[in-house]
């Protein structure tokens, strides 16, 4: 794989897929959030007493689900940087 796929952007093209990198990382943790709120208020009204805790795992792995986005949008962060734009 090549070292940078974000160098043969052209400047327009590299500020757009930032912005929507950008988005797609605010929207998934602004979701994230939700959920763990979500969760937690249900733990509370029915009580910890019987609850499977292993509907936790997906909370456990959403760092894991976003590093990738994360990772992309630090590539374009420093082409951007790199070009001065």
């Amino acid at each position: 794989m090549k070292d940078n796929m974000f160098q043969e952007l052209t400047n327009e093209q590299l500020l757009k897929k930032r912005n929507t990198l950008k988005g797609l990382a605010i929207g998934f943790g602004i979701m994230f959030l939700l959920a763990i709120v979500a969760f937690v208020t249900i733990i509370t009204m029915k009580g910890s007493k019987g609850f499977p805790y292993a509907t936790c795992i997906p909370f456990l792995a959403m760092p894991i689900t976003m590093r990738p986005l994360l990772t992309n949008l630090k590539m374009v962060n420093k082409e951007i940087k790199a070009r001065n734009l």
